[in-house]
């Protein structure tokens, strides 16, 4: 393997792993959905450089995530290691998109999130079966799409931002 491919390895290893919180001894999902919680901020300050930038950003993060889910794939040999968490950071970042920042919300993103991961309602289920790091990441695309709805329901039935 040349240098220029390793690199790009321990690169792709790296994102995959979330900074290597996928490596926690118990629920690496859930360490990786952290990540996500601490970057949803940071995605909120470019939400508010304009939409096209932000979704130009958040486009660019799940394909990052797709590339690096793929290779992380082949590293471990595994359609889906637990290591991968990248997936959950992105699914993350898709619930929390267009909803107003507070600690409130972030953490109702986080039990929304975590829930329709786990549970994968359809066609969450279906879209794991696809090839490499999508399969990886699209489930939780769409289980991220579902948390963001389930959000938005309920700040619309009143609960606080704050």
């Amino acid at each position: 393997m040349t240098g220029d491919a390793a690199n790009r390895r321990g690169i792709a290893h790296l994102i995959a792993t979330g900074l290597y919180s996928g490596y926690a001894p118990v629920a690496p999902g859930t360490f990786g959905t952290l990540g996500g919680v601490a970057l949803a901020p940071v995605f909120a300050c470019i939400a508010a450089q304009g939409t096209a930038i932000y979704l130009l950003t958040l486009a660019a993060a799940i394909a990052c995530a797709i590339w690096a889910a793929a290779i992380a794939s082949e590293i471990f040999q595994l359609k889906d290691p637990r290591p991968v968490v990248c997936d959950e950071i992105v699914g993350y970042l898709v619930t929390m998109a267009f909803v107003p920042i507070g600690w409130a919300t972030l953490l109702y993103a986080f039990v929304f999130f975590r829930l329709f991961d786990v549970v994968k309602p359809q066609p969450c289920r279906k879209l794991e079966e696809l090839p490499g790091g999508f399969g990886i990441v699209l489930d939780d695309l769409m289980a991220g799409i579902y948390a963001n709805l389930a959000v938005r329901a309920a700040l619309a039935l009143g609960a606080p931002v704050f």
